[in-house]
């Protein structure tokens, strides 16, 4: 499967926004077939598995045949698998990731009121903070990536949804860069190709969001407690990738986002090769992280135990140099 050639997208995309790296190769031709709502197996195959998210599509990379299709063109809110878009489009933009950004109050969650490790005041660099969005799923850190957008927050905006159609991602809307708003909204074929497109062209987004962990090294941190001074700690502050399987050594997985809102569900994206085929699962909608987790894992064992395909490899991956 063709991936969509990134600077001709960028070219419709960044007109007149920021300096465009121009690092790819390839046009794109879209193997997937929207139409698609049941899926398409060899007759052979072993017995489908039961699967409790409410949107799934698991595709072969290679030929773009969809293994095994559920609800796949019905359009949900996808939570954080938005950052996964927003990560594309601050590599694109070529800011200097060693540059430090602060977290303000703007960046705050005034949505659903979570928390962050990131103190208000405290200044990361672009590179720390495109770790967190993707690694910790860190929504102070997502949104001030799209605030420290050339042009701003409203020109990041607009700039996921003219990406999206480029991509042909015509049943995805996006409204805010870390995914806390259920009018981020897709569908698994549409996510199927923003993976592959992410996979194939983003050396950077493969590596970071499919580390197990990450840290920041040593920080000052200040605790609080009622009647008492506010104490001052140095520690090493960590985190641990949100898909538990980055850290399993019978997984060989090439790209990861996880995303969770009450409207959404439990989300996961990802490219892995199982049973020597690269392949991209998209869940959508399961009812709790052990839920999403077994489903995984029922694909991996439905595919281990199925046979390979016969492909013509029409879809090389590309490069971006």
């Amino acid at each position: 499967m063709k991936a969509v050639l990134t600077g001709l997208i960028l070219l419709c995309v960044h007109t007149g926004a920021a300096a465009l790296d121009g690092r790819t190769s390839l046009q794109w031709s879209d193997p997937f077939d929207t139409t698609l709502s049941a899926p398409q197996p060899a007759p052979d195959f072993a017995s489908m598995p039961e699967l409790s998210a409410h949107s799934v599509l698991v595709l072969d990379q290679a030929s773009g045949q969809a293994l095994l299709s559920k609800n796949a063109s019905l359009q949900t809110p996808i939570a954080s698998i938005t950052k996964l878009m927003t990560a594309m489009l601050v590599i694109d933009a070529a800011q200097p990731l060693d540059e430090r950004i602060a977290i303000t109050d703007e960046d705050r969650d005034t949505l659903k009121g979570t928390g962050s490790r990131l103190a208000i005041g405290a200044r990361y660099t672009r590179g720390q903070l495109l770790h967190l969005a993707l690694i910790a799923s860190d929504n102070r850190a997502a949104h001030a990536l799209g605030r420290s957008y050339p042009g701003g927050l409203e020109r990041f905006v607009a700039t996921m949804n003219r990406t999206a159609r480029a991509l042909g991602m015509h049943d995805t809307v996006y409204v805010e860069p870390t995914g806390l708003s259920s009018g981020n909204r897709s569908t698994a074929l549409d996510l199927a190709k923003l993976v592959d497109h992410a996979y194939q062209n983003y050396p950077e987004i493969r590596d970071i969001s499919t580390a197990g962990n990450y840290t920041l090294g040593t920080q000052r941190v200040v605790t609080r407690k009622k009647r008492q001074k506010p104490q001052v700690h140095y520690r090493t502050v960590a985190f641990n990738n949100t898909n538990r399987f980055t850290r399993a050594e019978d997984w060989r997985i090439g790209l990861s986002k996880t995303g969770f809102i009450n409207e959404a569900g439990h989300c996961l994206v990802m490219q892995a090769q199982v049973a020597d085929r690269d392949v991209i699962i998209v869940l959508l909608d399961a009812q709790g992280t052990s839920r999403r987790a077994g489903d995984v894992t029922r694909i991996k064992t439905w595919l281990e135990s199925s046979p390979p395909l016969r492909t013509d490899n029409r879809h090389l991956p590309a490069s971006r140099t």
